[in-house]
């Protein structure tokens, strides 16, 4: 078992829970647990580091008890309604990335990219989305100098809270991104500065949803901790400007002005805050990996005090069936759930993970062909999350995982950097170093470096997928790419036919759900559903 900031103490931030029963969208179904005011919760700087702690919470845990019980959100099945869950499959679903077998209502048609607006698991992501954007915007009303004065809050304690401030700003920001990018930033916009229930939200758009986010990450970023001196799993100025990275990164693909320059500029300032790469790519995925210095911000698990049938626990038991053996896993049993297409096996020279050690394939009673979707045998297994450590000990808890998940790494960065100077936009020289990098760690030599000629565009969209693959980028990636809904990429059941075809430009961005528009008369539906 870990001890950290975030799992000691998230269970404790649940007591901030019936605060957030206002929604900032109408339609979530939720249920106040504790009849509490904030001025009972927010009485002291524990009290605060405790509510923000429930912050960090939201992007893995789905309740108040774990791994079930007493959910932040109604309406759907607790161990669905997982942020990190949800956002990982509609990253990663649609794409060729992954396939999963599971019947349950409005999942296949997430393999197929045959989603609507009343698609549960659209909505689950969406309202947990806004779930959280509620609970920073509560925090930083809370925190208020005003507030923090009038409750005699000073010293090192107000430095403290001040500080918890600024993390919730980004944690608010890092949701309001993932909104942008997914449903294409036409969403209901609330802050703090809007009186709790006082008049449904107004819908932005992209361009000022894009805008208040840089603005809101340049502000803070004075206020955060230096990059790799916070308490683990908290945010610093290194995961503010990851952020900014990926957001200028996507601009052109939102339709806003191409800032590929802005994406290099501060993806470099990542690379130089003294994060280093994992000697072994596999130790990355393992439950010991909060060691690592390569991982800038994670969405950290405890198998003993973070309990949830989302994230990890998803993550590492979901991928486990046929003949894998769960104990190799660390688990006590696989759900026989997702695999990968041909499409990604195809980006790798070999797939046995011999020569490029990131081919994290299982092949022993599996077929490459995906003929039926609903068959866990039909498509490579993949073996990338592990509820074991690097030294082969397994995690805490056999159900539950001890391993983080790394939603910002310093690989990641890298590749910004290097698809910023392909378009334009930095050092190429430098950008081949940081690509070979990356290649000389997979491939253990220099094997697998590549010449300045091979360093192009399309060769970093490959390179993203063979080092970045199941952590949550691929939608975003081929959506940049312009390959997400058209002809000029397609693979295995992309638009529900066994050999893929090109879908409607639509696609690009989910819908906004249906019973939001029905509870909120100031939103409008994104084009074509």
């Amino acid at each position: 078992m870990k001890t950290r900031y975030f799992k000691n103490i998230a269970i404790l931030g649940g007591i901030v829970a019936s605060l957030w029963t206002t929604s900032c969208v109408s339609d979530l179904d939720r249920t106040p647990f504790i009849e509490v005011t904030s001025v009972t919760v927010f009485n002291s700087p524990t009290a605060y580091k405790q509510a923000a702690a429930k912050l960090y919470a939201g992007l893995a845990l789905t309740g108040q008890e774990g791994p079930a019980g007493k959910p932040d959100l109604g309406g759907i099945d607790e161990g669905f309604s997982s942020y990190l869950r949800q956002y990982w499959q509609l990253q990663e679903l649609p794409t060729d990335e992954a396939v999963i077998a599971w019947g349950d209502a409005g999942l296949p048609e997430m393999n197929t990219m045959q989603w609507s607006s009343n698609n549960p698991f659209v909505r689950g992501l969406y309202n947990r989305i806004f779930y959280q954007v509620a609970a920073c915007n509560e925090f930083i009303r809370e925190a208020s100098d005003a507030k923090l004065s009038s409750r005699g809050i000073t010293g090192t304690s107000l430095t403290e809270t001040k500080q918890l401030r600024a993390e919730a700003r980004f944690l608010r920001a890092l949701s309001y991104w993932h909104a942008l990018d997914l449903f294409g930033g036409n969403v209901p916009f609330v802050t703090e500065a809007d009186a709790i229930g006082s008049t449904l939200p107004r819908q932005t758009n992209a361009s000022e949803l894009f805008n208040y986010i840089e603005t809101e990450l340049k502000a803070i970023e004075p206020e955060m901790a230096d990059a790799r001196k916070n308490e683990y799993a908290r945010a610093d100025k290194a995961a503010v400007w990851m952020l900014l990275a990926k957001l200028y990164l996507n601009a052109e693909a939102q339709g806003l002005t191409a800032k590929y320059a802005d994406a290099a500029t501060y993806a470099k300032k990542v690379i130089d805050a003294g994060y280093t790469l994992e000697t072994k790519y596999d130790n990355l995925f393992k439950t010991d990996n909060n060691n690592s210095k390569e991982i800038i911000f994670p969405v950290a698990f405890d198998g003993t005090r973070t309990k949830t049938w989302g994230g990890m626990t998803y993550l590492v038991h979901a991928p486990v069936g046929g003949s894998m053996s769960a104990a190799a896993f660390g688990i006590d049993g696989g759900w026989g759930g997702l695999r990968t297409t041909k499409a990604l096996v195809s980006l790798f020279a070999d797939p046995s993970g011999k020569t490029d050690t990131r081919a994290m394939f299982y092949t022993d009673g599996q077929k490459l062909e995906i003929e039926d979707l609903t068959q866990f045998s039909n498509g490579y297994a993949i073996t990338k999350y592990k509820n074991v450590s690097s030294t082969g000990t397994r995690g805490s808890d056999l159900t539950h995982p001890d391993t983080d998940y790394p939603m910002f790494r310093l690989a990641d960065a890298y590749l910004i950097y290097a698809e910023a100077a392909t378009r334009g936009a930095g050092d190429r020289a430098l950008a081949l170093q940081y690509v070979n990098a990356l290649r000389a760690r997979a491939y253990g030599n220099a094997n697998g470096n590549i010449t300045a000629a091979q360093l192009t565009s399309d060769f970093i969209l490959d390179e993203r997928a063979r080092e970045l693959f199941w952590e949550g980028t691929r939608r975003t990636d081929l959506v940049r790419y312009n390959k997400y809904t058209s002809s000029s990429y397609v693979w295995p059941w992309k638009g529900g036919t066994k050999e893929g075809k090109a879908v409607s430009d639509y696609l690009k961005i989910y819908p906004i759900p249906a019973t939001d528009l029905t509870a909120n008369p100031n939103l409008k539906q994104n084009p074509n559903y």
